[in-house]
């Protein structure tokens, strides 16, 4: 089963990353780009066939070790 990860850096929390890139975009000339966060996309092929426990599990790994929960929230997009 393919299941994505979706991190993003919480509301409020400061983005450098996607200050630089929305910095850039202007230079660029894409004035219009008021505000831009960046975060990662992960996916993972488990082998597991039932959705509850797939995401019970993927839960789990963003828990422990995927998501800086303290400054992150993540998504988890199920097929």
């Amino acid at each position: 089963m393919k299941v994505v990860v979706t991190i993003m850096l919480r509301p409020g929390v400061l983005d450098p990353q996607g200050q630089a890139v929305q910095r850039a975009l202007a230079s660029l000339g894409f004035e219009e780009v008021r505000e831009v966060r960046q975060g990662k996309v992960i996916e993972l092929d488990l082998a597991l066939a039932d959705r509850e426990e797939a995401e019970l599990r993927v839960r789990e790994m963003c828990e422990r070790l995927l998501a800086n929960t303290v400054i992150e929230s993540y998504r988890i997009d199920l097929p």
